[in-house]
């Protein structure tokens, strides 16, 4: 769609101070700790783009609470897995060889969205260390939560979702599906039946560019919808722009959701 014709079906004027107004509507106040994902087409023509979004957002919690997005560099890995789009195959040990590592500053985000994209360009935005999933957030916990990410567990014990858990953290969707829902990648690593393929990354080793192989949890977002249709719990739905919205409660969400995926584990592929 040509920004001309995002303006044509934009009924009203939309602006920051609209956005914060809608987000004070949807229950959202200083303090809060919020985990965004977002798509700012779905939320029409706004005076400001991404950057109206991003500073109606920080002002809404404040620096009493904590602003977090998704930031995967997904690029950053094997691409003997990548169908969209691959590359040659006697490109793969060359991409291994000379891809850049992985630095919080440069390395682009894949699929995150323009408002993510945003977020990670403002100076007091802190990016977590995994070289393909890691996290961005500023605030009042962002420091805690993005210290540390290793590479063999991005979304377990040791990740920011599981410092998140220890608090009141709510996941606001903003045109986007529960199958962009990180948060429930926890769910899926924290099962005992989980499995792994084998995975690698460009990073920075004591100074040095290396390529680090690592095994990687399996994971799947395609069954996150029907997770969530399942959770008794409550799911506010609002608007955002022209954006359709979900707001929920992090834990109780993903604590159902490690119970789900016990009860549903992934079909075996023969």
């Amino acid at each position: 769609m040509t920004e001309f014709l995002h303006i044509l079906n934009t009924p009203e004027f939309q602006s920051k101070d609209t956005l914060k107004q809608q987000l004070h509507q949807l229950g959202i106040k200083a303090g809060d700790a919020l985990i965004v994902h977002s798509s700012l087409k779905s939320m029409g023509w706004i005076a400001g783009g991404a950057q109206a979004v991003v500073e109606a957002l920080l002002e809404t919690v404040t620096t009493e609470g904590t602003l977090v997005m998704p930031s995967q560099s997904a690029d950053n890995s094997d691409p003997v897995y990548w169908m969209n789009p691959p590359i040659p195959e006697n490109w793969h040990q060359p991409f291994r060889d000379y891809a850049p590592a992985y630095d919080p500053h440069l390395s682009e985000l894949r699929g995150m969205g323009k408002i993510a994209e945003c977020f990670h360009r403002h100076p007091e935005t802190i990016r977590s260390p995994h070289p393909a999933h890691s996290f961005i957030a500023s605030g009042k916990q962002a420091a805690y939560w993005m210290s540390e990410q290793p590479i063999d567990d991005s979304f377990g014990n040791a990740s920011p979702l599981a410092k998140m858990m220890e608090s009141d953290v709510k996941i606001l969707l903003i045109g986007t599906g529960f199958d962009s829902c990180t948060a429930l990648h926890y769910a899926e690593f924290a099962q005992e039946t989980r499995t792994t393929s084998p995975q690698g990354a460009a990073v920075n080793i004591n100074g040095q560019r290396v390529w680090q192989t690592y095994d990687c949890v399996d994971m799947d977002s395609d069954r996150f919808p029907e997770l969530v249709k399942d959770y008794p719990g409550e799911i506010a739905n609002g608007t955002l722009g022209q954006a359709e919205v979900k707001l929920v409660e992090m834990r109780p969400l993903v604590e159902f959701g490690i119970e789900w995926l016990q009860k549903h584990p992934a079909p075996i592929e023969k």
